[in-house]
Formats: C-alpha cells, structure tokens, sequence
C-alpha cells in the first residue's frame, strides 16, 4: 500500500503489488499465501490485534483452562467412542471376550460397551479417559465458579459470561447423567428409575413426561436412542457453541486480575497471548491430557462387566450417581416420605420436593450477581478482583453453599456412610437431616467472623508492619516488639480494597495512578488498557 494525493487534495491508497517494499515476484510463497488469506479474510488485522493480547498471571486462572482443555479430551474420545458404540436397546445374546457373560441377554447397547471395553483396540482406557474427564470437566468448572463467586469477577461487565459458565455447569450435569446411561447396564438403569420416580412426582402431567421420555412404560426401548442424540449431538453442540461465546466475551472484556502496583481497574497487567501465553497454555492442555490419561490407565471407572445388564425387576446396591448428581440424591434420601391428596391427586411430596429445591439450589447461583447489584446498588464496572476476606457476607454465602452441598452429598451416601462406618441409617440420615439447617447457619457466622477477623489483622499489619519476634529495650526501661514494615507491593495489596471504596462514586482513578503508599510504580512486562 502507497498513498496517493489527489487534485482535490484528499489522500488515498494505492495497491502497489509489493511486500514489505519487495517486488510480488521476489516474495516468497508463504507470503503471498499470507497476503492472499488477508486480503480476503483480514487475518492480519485481526492477529495484529488479537493475537498481543494481555492475560495476567495466578495459578487460579489455570482452573478455566483445565474445564477447556478437559472438554477438549472429551470431544476427542467421544468421537473414536461414538465409532464403535451401538445405542440400541434391541435384545441380543452376548457372545464376546468376556466369558462370565456370555450367552446372557442384553441389549445391543450394553453388549456394544462390552465390546469396546474387551474388544476394541485401546477401548476400554478411551472409555475411562471420556469418564475421568468428565468428572475433571465438571469439578474444573464448579471450583472454577467458585473462584469467579469468591473473588467478585461476576460483577458488571461480566454478569452474562457468568450466566454462559452456569448454564455450561448445568449443561455438563444433564449430559453427564446421559452419558452415564448410555451403556444400559444395572447401575446407570437404577438412576434412570431413579429419575422415572422424580417425574412421575410432577403432579397431572408427570405420568405423560415419563411416557414420552421413555417411548411407553419405564424402562421403555427408546431411551437409549434419545439420549444417545442428545449427548452426542444436541447438548455438545450448545455447549461448543457457549464455550466459544464464553471465550468472545472474555476477550472482549479483558481479563480480570488481582489488585497489586500498577493494575488499575483500566489496565491489564500481564503477558501478551503470542508467543508467552500461547506457549505455556500449550503446554499446560498436553499436562491435562497426560494426568487424565494416568488416572484412567491406573484407576477403574465404572466397570460395567461387574453390574451386568439392566433388568427392570432387579435394582444394584451400593448404587451411587457421580459426584456431581450426588447431592440430587441426597436430597430425595433425607426427605421423609410424606404424602398428600388434593382434589384427588396424591401429591408425593417425599420427591415432588427435592425435585423443586433441586433447581432452586441452581438457580441460586445464576442469579447471584443480579442479586448482589440490586442490594448493594453496586452499578460500577469492576476489573479488579476482591480478596475474599473483604467482601465477608458474600465469602460466608458461599461457604455455606458449599457446606450445604457436602452434606446433601453425604446424604446421598447414606447407606455407604452406614455401611462403612457401622452405624444405623437411621441415624445416619437423622443427623444429615438436622445438619442440613444447621451447618449452613453455624459456617455463616463462623466464616464471617473469620473474614473479619482477617481483615482486622490486615489493618494491624498496616498500621504497626509485621512482628519479627525481637525484643528491644527503650532508654527509659520498657521492653517493646520490633516490627518490620511492609514492603510497597504487599501494602498496596492489603489497603486496596478501602481506596476503592473511598473512590465510590467519582469518576475512576487515572489509567497510570502513582502507588497509593509512594515510590516507585513496579515494572510490569505488559501492560494493555482497558476498553
């Protein structure tokens, strides 16, 4: 490109034919592949301005890239699974590599796993490799909500990329619990009679849902085919689709990071994506990848040669749904089973509740962020994250979430707390019962505090700097403590927090504010502004 005046005086461009001031036919083939692609597709100008983008570093931002680079993994051995796996519930008698079954009946889809896990070359480790990244999957993206939750990141641009993350968490639930029952063996059947008896609680129409989910009376033929369709293709496909919106609006948003010198709610602190970030968060899926792998080659997962096929008149014990359904469960196990007629139709509520608290539990934590602006009045944008000790009412509501979710977990297991532990499950479930209104409570108050407590110890330390336990003599006789003062970087760190709060309400700081305790801004290797 050259630039041209005219005789009306206005510069324009001139498409000259060179690169990089070269004649097109002394440049080489690559460049001319590259002009071509970007004269029709713009890739430099995007790669120019994408491509340098900053991303601040801490070891819990690895958590978002672990649900990722774990999805990925799934996608992968979904597709080599999905080449061998017959989602079928017509009979057929097994004949196969695994002898203690054969000349049993089962279905096409429980014979095809048997297949895949004895027959298929490298199978049954792709079998457990698609589990155990599941189970990552979900975990990664639960501890990776948390510490969106915690830190305040949720707030204002973001409160839609957290609606994206929470409807992908609720997503991956459902479509593990379909994967799960894909094989149609004894376990995954007793969790889909676990999920009839939740629909059929669903007053007037919960007969009709469970007749159209399963093609006709429970076990139906058709379940195997439906959800097959939708872990497959449906549910994977909005899924990809909320990742890379996801991945748009955090770009588009810039990352967020942890108050320090130098980062200002109008400036990103950190390493540009090429080559920096590019090469380490390489590096980091091939980590994911080969840690999941380790564990499915060493540890079994859901052995479904042991359970043997589902028969509707037989039901497993010890049956237990994944980690990520267990509180579900929990919840349908420590309801007393009540029951009430209204205008002639038993309402079983011992079900009908846990399914209604169920969502409800969910929808909590989509609505968070909607609700703490509206209380809080909080309509400012936020691209710093808050130390969790600072914010204590919402660190106390999140405790309590989670210790809430651990013992409905628990109460899921109640027969397996009962069994190893020799105790009545009776007693069991009583104190899971109990523990369920009053845990939540006591880790509130005893997280606030702590919270609190935290925050005062900060202002000590600001205040009078760190004790070195060295005794000192003044002249007139009093022994004191000597304390050494902070340094610059952990004094902006610890203070702040109340700065901002100072500044609510007037305009936001400068895009480079000088340290709030003076001296010398610390050097960052990147720094990018704001949108």
């Amino acid at each position: 490109m050259t630039t041209a005046e005219g005789a009306t005086g206005q510069t324009t461009e001139q498409i000259t034919g060179q690169t990089a001031g070269r004649p097109a036919e002394q440049t080489s083939t690559g460049e001319r592949v590259a002009d071509w692609f970007d004269g029709r597709l713009g890739v430099y100008s995007l790669g120019k301005r994408y491509l340098r983008k900053v991303f601040p570093d801490h070891w819990s931002f690895l958590l978002g890239e672990i649900c990722l680079y774990s999805f990925v993994v799934l996608v992968l051995t979904g597709v080599y699974l999905t080449l061998f796996f017959h989602p079928s519930m017509n009979e057929v008698v097994y004949h196969g590599s695994y002898v203690p079954l054969n000349g049993i009946r089962m279905s096409e889809a429980y014979a095809s796993t048997l297949d895949i896990s004895f027959d298929v070359r490298g199978g049954l480790l792709i079998r457990q490799i698609h589990h155990w990244a599941a189970l990552i999957f979900l975990a990664a993206m639960l501890t990776h909500m948390m510490r969106h939750f915690f830190t305040g990141s949720f707030r204002k641009p973001r409160e839609v990329n957290w609606l994206f993350g929470w409807t992908l968490l609720l997503l991956g639930m459902f479509e593990g619990l379909f994967g799960y029952s894909l094989p149609d063996d004894l376990l995954s059947g007793t969790g889909m009679r676990f999920v009839d008896g939740a629909i059929l609680s669903v007053p007037i129409v919960g007969t009709y849902l469970s007749f159209f989910l399963f093609g006709g009376e429970f076990p139906g033929h058709d379940i195997v085919a439906r959800f097959y369709s939708l872990h497959v293709l449906l549910i994977p496909g909005i899924m990809a689709a909320l990742v890379v919106a996801h991945l748009i609006l955090v770009v588009h948003h810039k990352h967020t990071q942890f108050a320090g010198p130098g980062k200002t709610e109008r400036n990103v602190v950190g390493t540009p994506f090429l080559p920096v970030y590019l090469a380490k968060a390489g590096g980091f899926f091939f980590l994911v990848f080969g840690v999941i792998a380790l564990i499915a080659a060493v540890a079994t997962i859901n052995p479904v040669w042991a359970y043997g096929p589902y028969r509707a008149d037989q039901v497993s014990t010890g049956a237990q749904p994944d980690w990520y359904l267990g509180f579900a469960e929990g919840l349908v196990r420590v309801m007393p089973g009540w029951e009430i007629t209204v205008a002639g139709h038993t309402l079983v509520l011992g079900v009908l509740i846990p399914v209604v608290v169920f969502p409800l539990l969910l929808v909590a934590i989509g609505v968070y962020p909607f609700v703490e602006a509206r209380i809080t009045g909080d309509r400012g944008e936020h691209h710093l994250l808050d130390r969790p000790r600072n914010r204590p009412v919402r660190t106390s509501l999140g405790a309590a979430w989670v210790s809430l979710y651990l013992i409905l977990l628990a109460g899921g297991g109640n027969d397996i707390v009962a069994t190893r532990f020799h105790l009545s499950i009776n007693t069991v479930t009583w104190t899971v019962r109990i523990a369920l209104f009053l845990v939540p409570v006591v880790v509130f108050v005893v997280t606030r505090r702590i919270c609190l407590g935290l925050r005062q110890r900060d202002r000590e330390l600001v205040a009078h700097g760190r004790a070195t336990g060295l005794i000192k003599r003044l002249p007139h006789g009093e022994y004191v403590e000597v304390h050494r003062p902070l340094g610059l970087a952990e004094l902006h760190t610890l203070t702040e927090h109340e700065r901002r709060a100072l500044s609510a309400g007037r305009d936001l700081q400068p895009a480079d504010p000088q340290p709030a305790v003076g001296g010398p801004r610390v050097p960052a290797r990147h720094d990018e502004p704001q949108p």
